[in-house]
């Protein structure tokens, strides 16, 4: 199975690198119309000295995005909408890459203007060669000749879920000839043909490509024959681990010298692409606020110092990634006998341990300013999971389930809950599980473009600033 999705992928990246010279051959025929106005000298200068290193730039940075997105399932995968959201994300890195080499090269004073013709097209042609194709292999799929015959060992549930992933991902091939196992009746709905023991007989019979085992761990001797047989024929053998226990759980496998592994609780972060993403953004995100407010935060600073006694930050210590306990910057909201208490004890609506700029600070959010600071620090990032104080995690750790998964990400100054409404105190169990519940999901969901509309949201949101006193 994987030898047949590396041929798919390996397919459309070349068709991809035909269509996108094609691409910049439409559009420069567009844009100068060489082949009708241009005597034959000048098309052949054109080509040496426009059109081949331009394509040279478009080829090899085209190959370096493939190269380097570390996952090109989208090539293999029937969904529309992932198709659409990479082929947008890789043009526009495209066209960045290409304009920069060019303007580097001073192969062309304004890039753009040839740049963006082809990448259009480029675009639009490998959207509708990708419906063909998928409409196409989904036709073929039910040519005898096509594909890959699949035997599955096991009819439970992983079993059943590779027949359901055959049946709805036709293009790639795959079709499930039957089933073998000891535990179900033949009439469960499935084309069971027999038990582990008739294997050898089966694969004698039947045309059988791959086998896939979908046996519990505990089936030790079943797995351990099939394997030999599958290995006496030359058939390839896939392993789905069948535990119960594991279901609707994010996991990845890798392997610990000879030891395969499964880590449970997959997060898209913990993927070294989206880590280095968001941290790139955190960091320049974090220093370009900080300078361009600076003036905003050196006035607040002396607001504060005018209407009350007491430093100008207030510095709790909070619960960070893995656990660890950081120092969290805040401007100082509180009369500075009350701070001390601060720590231990959710604020109410017109709380009198408030100031009257802290009123201020707390209702437009403007006391988290000095946060940024922690981003470039590395104890925080932009957006994620609220801090919180450490009596409330060991409360929220002991009546909300699941609720330390959040410390899998860095904390954020704002985050999913926040712009939700999910802001403030925390008494109630809806409270707690409302606050809990959103944070799970980030973590679980988290997108670039996530962190973008949680940004905008925390600015222009209705819900962001309820609850805030």
């Amino acid at each position: 199975m994987k030898v047949k999705k590396q041929r798919i992928i390996f397919g459309y990246i070349l068709l991809e690198l035909i269509l996108l010279n094609l691409a910049m051959l439409i559009s420069l025929w567009i844009k100068t119309n060489v082949w009708s106005e241009w005597p034959e000298e000048r098309l052949n200068q054109f080509l040496a000295e426009d059109f081949i290193p331009l394509a040279l730039i478009y080829n090899i940075s085209w190959i370096l995005i493939v190269l380097l997105n570390g996952n090109a399932d989208h090539y293999v995968y029937n969904s529309l909408g992932k198709r659409l959201r990479d082929l947008a994300v890789n043009s526009f890195i495209l066209l960045g890459m290409s304009s920069t080499v060019i303007l580097l090269l001073s192969l062309h004073k304004n890039p753009l203007t040839i740049l963006i013709g082809p990448i259009v097209i480029f675009a639009g042609l490998n959207l509708i060669s990708f419906l063909i194709l998928n409409r196409l292999f989904g036709k073929n799929q039910k040519q005898k000749n096509f594909g890959l015959n699949l035997l599955v060992l096991g009819a439970g549930k992983s079993g059943k879920q590779v027949l359901n992933f055959t049946q709805q991902n036709q293009h790639l091939g795959y079709k499930v000839v039957g089933f073998l196992d000891d535990h179900y009746p033949r009439n469960n709905g499935i084309n069971l043909l027999g038990g582990i023991e008739d294997l050898n007989s089966i694969l004698d019979t039947q045309p059988v490509d791959e086998i896939v085992i979908t046996l519990p761990a505990t089936e030790k001797e079943g797995i351990k024959s099939a394997i030999q047989a599958a290995d006496y024929r030359g058939i390839r053998v896939n392993i789905v681990p069948e535990y119960p226990e594991l279901d609707n759980e994010r996991y990845e496998s890798y392997q610990l010298g000879p030891m395969p592994v499964l880590q449970l609780k997959q997060t898209p972060l913990d993927h070294f692409e989206n880590f280095m993403l968001k941290k790139i953004f955190d960091t320049l995100f974090a220093l370009a606020f900080l300078i361009f407010f600076s003036p905003v935060f050196a006035a607040i600073a002396i607001m504060i110092k005018l209407n009350s006694k007491g430093p100008v930050f207030y510095k709790p210590v909070r619960k960070g990634e893995a656990g660890g306990n950081f120092v969290c910057y805040k401007f100082r909201t509180m009369y500075v006998d009350q701070s001390k208490f601060a720590g231990m004890k959710s604020t109410t609506k017109d709380d009198p341990r408030i100031t009257k700029v802290g009123k201020f600070l707390r209702r437009t959010s403007l006391d988290e300013i000095p946060q940024f600071i922690n981003v470039l620090k590395g104890d925080m990032s932009v957006v994620g999971p609220r801090p919180h104080r450490l009596n409330l995690n060991d409360e929220f750790q002991a009546t909300v389930d699941k609720y330390m998964i959040r410390q899998y990400v860095k904390p954020g100054i704002t985050g999913w809950a926040q712009v939700n409404g999910w802001r403030g105190p925390t008494e109630t169990e809806e409270q707690k599980l409302g606050r809990a519940t959103h944070d799970l999901w980030y973590v679980e969901n988290w997108s670039f473009w996530l962190d973008i509309k949680i940004i905008w949201l925390t600015v222009f949101g209705k819900e962001v600033h309820n609850n805030a006193f």
